[in-house]
């Protein structure tokens, strides 16, 4: 795997290590630490932080057992060491990496069986090549896992974007829940990984991998603490269809209905009113991290008529429950100028239902066409012609 040059790179031999510590720190951290040093104020999903360390174990693992190549000389035992290697590989690094990537989708717990399935001719493969001491299989397993990356980055697009429709009909505040960032870096690592087997022997991709490496434990670490554990519950018929165990009966209120059973159009009647009279008039909008399931139960409506009711007028749940929000900021806004308060727009955004202004900040963007600097200037402009817009800006933080 290594050529001799490579063998007595001081730089990449600590380059290497450093990986392998890394990975074991990281391993470490995930499974004993209870608290959460990158977010305080975040649950992260025990789930995703157990698998995410089985992933780091694995690759300090894999290090480990390749340090030896860089002591070997004789082909024969290099092959050897190197073979065993990529079949370890095959058993753990790639189908791990598939199985966290699934598992930071939260809208439903998927199968981990099809993992195993599509791995299963790479691991027969490599382990043929290891009977027979030889990687004359290698060039077919090459193209097979290229393809396998590939159908994987394929897939997670699908179901990042479905994840993403279902935060929408069931969140209000998107912070530490999305996971396109987290997709795309990881799906272009694991690209990156197939490219590197298929030209294994150029010195190269060896540093370009232990860099990425190195990246990806950070920024995976990273992400796993500051993802938002969402305790999904399968309803049953998805527990079947996955062939997981069913959980207890949930309450009534909480049973999701036949899909072929819409709401009748007196329940659709009924949740325009309860709307009004719960969430606008009685401000429940305001309420920090407020979900569908939330607001259902206040109007005492099943979710699931209520995410329809949301679908059937065209809008999601995070579109009706930010409009309300950022209007509320524009009467607060209007009333502070008139009563010559001092605020900031921080101030103004938390009291509007919002516990991080960078989302405020996006969705009066997404909501009003312009940015709220923008915005408070132009309204400032057409209340005050004669004064200046910074006279009655407030200040920004």
């Amino acid at each position: 795997m290594y050529e001799e040059h490579i063998r007595e790179d001081v730089l990449f031999c600590m380059l290497y290590a450093a990986v392998a510590m890394m990975s074991v720190i990281a391993c470490c951290y995930l499974l004993f630490r209870r608290g959460n040093a990158f977010a305080p104020n975040v649950t992260s999903p025990v789930r995703l932080r157990r698998w995410t360390a089985i992933l780091f174990g694995a690759m300090a693992f894999s290090h480990l057992w390749y340090l030896p190549i860089l002591f070997y000389s004789t082909p024969g035992d290099v092959m050897k060491v190197y073979l065993v290697g990529a079949l370890l590989d095959s058993m753990t690094i790639f189908p791990l990496a598939a199985i966290v990537l699934l598992t930071m989708l939260q809208d439903r717990r998927r199968p981990l069986w099809p993992v195993v399935l599509m791995t299963a001719p790479l691991v027969v493969g490599m382990t043929l090549n290891v009977i027979k001491g030889s990687d004359a299989l290698w060039p077919v397993l090459q193209i097979y896992l290229l393809l396998l990356c590939i159908g994987l980055v394929i897939y997670m697009y699908r179901a990042v974007r479905r994840y993403g429709r279902w935060l929408r009909d069931n969140y209000a505040d998107l912070e530490h829940k999305e996971v396109w960032q987290s997709f795309m870096m990881l799906s272009a690592i694991l690209l990156l990984f197939g490219i590197y087997v298929c030209d294994i022997m150029r010195p190269v991709y060896l540093y370009i991998v232990q860099v990425c490496e190195i990246a990806f434990v950070c920024y995976l670490t990273w992400r796993v603490e500051t993802l938002s554990d969402l305790s999904v519950q399968p309803s049953a018929a998805e527990a079947a269809e996955d062939g997981l165990p069913v959980a207890d009966e949930p309450a009534e209120d909480d049973e999701e209905p036949s899909l072929a059973a819409p709401a009748s159009p007196s329940v659709h009647s009924d949740i325009g009113p309860l709307l009004q009279k719960h969430c606008i008039e009685g401000q429940l909008y305001l309420q920090h991290d407020l979900t569908l399931q939330q607001l259902a139960k206040a109007i005492g409506i099943n979710r699931y008529y209520v995410s329809q009711y949301f679908s059937s007028n065209g809008t999601t749940y995070n579109a009706y429950i930010n409009g309300l929000r950022i209007n509320h900021f524009v009467r607060r806004y209007h009333e502070a100028i008139a009563a010559n308060g001092s605020f900031t727009t921080k101030q103004l955004a938390s009291e509007s239902g919002y516990r991080s202004y960078s989302t405020f900040s996006l969705a009066f963007k997404q909501l009003m066409g312009r940015n709220v600097t923008e915005w408070m200037q132009a309204t400032d402009t057409q209340q005050h012609p004669a004064v200046s817009p910074s006279g009655n800006t407030p200040k920004i933080d």
